[in-house]
């Protein structure tokens, strides 16, 4: 009887369950241990992700190595917390003094719900400081901490990538900030990194910026005439769009204000010459 099906008879929730759940061959999985310690890494709270990287990269792995490898930092005990994930593109030097090569790590986004919130129990005897497949997916989880909460920075200060306008829009984390958008009619902005091109846009409806970045999140494109047709060619076109606020203004202003604002801010930026706005 293999380790997971031990777990399921027992109902354990175990790390071979949420591989499973996002569809991650536990075959594919090195897990791997850090702790603090002189001459290594200095204290969780302390190391930065480029020296957790340096560190990581270096093993003393065969260069077949398995392609995902998950870090986890202990937590107390056997306690294991998940950091984060990198894939492993393969070796990129011989062997050293040591027999550690260097491996080509790329930040991965696999089990990122979990990144700082999963713990598992990290069994099997003596605590080696990596373990594959089975073994790893054998380990019982012992705590799914709710999200961090994000503490919203101030309208000035917003600067979004479509993928995180999406998540302030939906995510129980960004309480704060839906509390804010939701709060306050404003003029936005949406600049294109592939193109360098602006769009300025209002958001004066019932939910106000907050609903109008809704449509954005749903569509990609929020139903205006000049980012449906850049959408509309590839839908891939939408994660160059970043999204700030050029100014806000409370819930009672008119919307005649709140338009001669957004006229404003398309002539500044000539965002109808040289830019999507269409009108």
């Amino acid at each position: 009887m293999n380790p997971e099906s031990t777990a399921d008879e027992r109902g354990v929730l175990n790390l071979g369950h949420l591989l499973d759940a996002a569809g991650i061959d536990p075959a594919t999985v090195l897990a791997i241990r850090h702790t603090s310690r002189p001459g290594g890494l200095p204290a969780r709270h302390v190391a930065t992700p480029a020296e957790v990287f340096d560190y990581t990269r270096s093993q003393a792995f065969s260069p077949s190595s398995p392609p995902l490898w998950l870090l986890f930092w202990a937590d107390g005990g056997t306690r294991s917390r998940l950091l984060w994930a990198y894939e492993n593109h393969g070796a990129i030097s011989e062997p050293d003094a040591i027999g550690e090569r260097m491996f080509d790590l790329r930040p991965s986004q696999a089990l990122s719900v979990f990144n700082d919130r999963l713990v598992v129990e990290w069994t099997g005897g003596a605590i080696n400081w990596s373990r594959r497949g089975a073994a790893a997916a054998s380990f019982p989880v012992v705590e799914i901490a709710d999200p961090a909460a994000v503490p919203f920075p101030g309208y000035d200060r917003v600067l979004l990538t479509y993928g995180e306008m999406r998540d302030v829009v939906n995510d129980l984390r960004y309480a704060a900030w839906q509390t804010a958008l939701e709060a306050v009619h404003g003029v936005y902005l949406i600049s294109d990194k592939r193109t360098g091109k602006q769009y300025v846009g209002k958001a004066d409806g019932g939910q106000r910026i907050l609903g109008r970045w809704k449509d954005y999140a749903s569509t990609g494109h929020g139903g205006d005439k000049g980012l449906v047709e850049i959408v509309g060619a590839d839908a891939t076109h939408r994660d160059d769009f970043v999204f700030s606020i050029l100014r806000v203004f409370g819930p009672s202003t008119p919307q005649a204000e709140i338009l001669e604002a957004e006229s404003h801010y398309k002539q500044a930026l000539l965002t109808r010459h040289w830019g999507y706005n269409h009108n």
